[in-house]
């Protein structure tokens, strides 16, 4: 257990405590679902990334395992945190939703002048009639409640319906090697009817397993993460369960007092991670995963790009096209580092591919 004074936690002590909480210094025998839920989620705004950040992280994981978490309901798409399409268990969908709403009744507001006239309780009723009669697409949506509210701004009446429900991608989205349209139902009418928040769970419970995610973490770290403001009160009142350090910066960090903190000099593997990775999004200071000097080299406009991690931390962008994968690296790379990123691009490829690829190196656009 670590001491309860405030300890100076430098960048790849932080990296290295980080990337464990990520399954990503070695990969973990865990089943799908559990790393789902024990990582808060997965980003999905397109549906391979969920399948990456698993190979990165589990060891012997199939793409199978999750599609079939899906198609069995166990694990559904929808938005919660920072407004983005999210992989959760189901458990979490019913839990982490409430917790988050204020941060999407706060989007409808944005677009207040589209709605002018129209009722919000009217809306999401009227939307949740409609989906639940069958899974929609949101045109559909759209259509429908502009028959009622025929002088509102189309897209406005969409976004309130996606903030104000818990609406679902139904399968056969979302599943590996299957297509489909997004269509929407409500995560009630999907799954069942929930039991909601749990024992244990609420904003407290949600502070201490991001702790155990994405930890040390500093409350605006967790504000980024979630979408969030005003967490400090909650922190506060966990301060006698946690730990605390500080970062270079002397920023306070909270964090689980039995929470796995290696080694600054523990080895990290090479790990090619998908677009929207949230090892990348989910703390306001990303030095612990981005040096400074690749600040901004994983977007390309407002679009993530694939990312290879070396020792750690961002080394790299990769692009697969043709059954290869191509690597750009961002500064000069021994030979023996080379080979660990091959030996990783091809199993990916075995794992996620169409079979056996070829791993190079050169530039990646985009």
């Amino acid at each position: 257990m670590a001491s309860p004074t405030c300890s100076v936690l430098g960048v790849r002590a932080l990296n290295r405590a980080t990337l464990a909480r990520q399954l990503l210094l070695g990969r973990a025998a865990m089943p799908a679902g559990g790393a789902v839920a024990h990582l808060l989620g997965l980003q999905a705004q397109n549906v391979k990334p969920p399948y990456y950040q698993l190979h990165a992280r589990l060891a012997g994981f199939r793409p199978e395992e999750l599609g079939r978490l899906m198609e069995e309901r166990q694990v559904v798409r929808m938005v919660t945190m920072r407004s983005t399409i999210h992989a959760h268990t189901v458990q979490d969908a019913r839990t982490l939703r409430p917790l988050v709403q204020g941060a999407r009744d706060r989007e409808v507001g944005y677009f207040r002048k589209g709605l002018a006239g129209v009722d919000p309780g009217a809306l999401a009723g009227r939307a949740r009639g409609f989906v639940e009669e069958e899974p929609r697409t949101m045109g559909e949506i759209r259509e429908e409640l502009l028959r009622q509210w025929p002088g509102a701004d189309p897209q406005a009446l969409a976004v309130a319906a996606r903030c104000l429900l818990p609406l679902v991608q139904v399968t056969p989205r979302g599943v590996w090697g299957r297509g489909g349209q997004v269509r929407l139902t409500t995560l009630e009418r999907w799954t069942g009817e929930g039991e909601g928040e749990t024992e244990g769970e609420g904003m407290d419970g949600l502070v201490l397993r991001y702790l155990a995610a994405f930890g040390p973490a500093s409350v605006k770290d967790m504000q980024t993460w979630a979408g969030l403001t005003r967490l400090r009160g909650v922190f506060e009142g966990l301060r006698p369960r946690l730990v605390t350090f500080r970062d270079e910066n002397d920023v306070e960090l909270f964090d689980l007092p039995d929470a796995p903190r290696p080694d600054p000099g523990t080895p990290a593997p090479p790990r090619f991670l998908p677009e929207f990775d949230n090892l990348l999004l989910s703390h306001a200071d990303r030095a612990r995963v981005v040096p400074p000097e690749f600040k901004g080299r994983n977007t390309s406009g407002n679009q993530s790009r694939c990312v290879l991690m070396t020792d750690g931390f961002l080394g790299g962008v990769w692009a697969a096209a043709g059954g290869a994968v191509t690597v750009e690296l961002f500064r000069e790379t021994a030979a023996a580092v080379k080979e660990e990123i091959v030996a990783e691009g091809e199993a990916m490829l075995a794992a996620l591919g169409d079979g056996p690829g070829k791993v190079r190196f050169g530039s990646v656009r985009g």
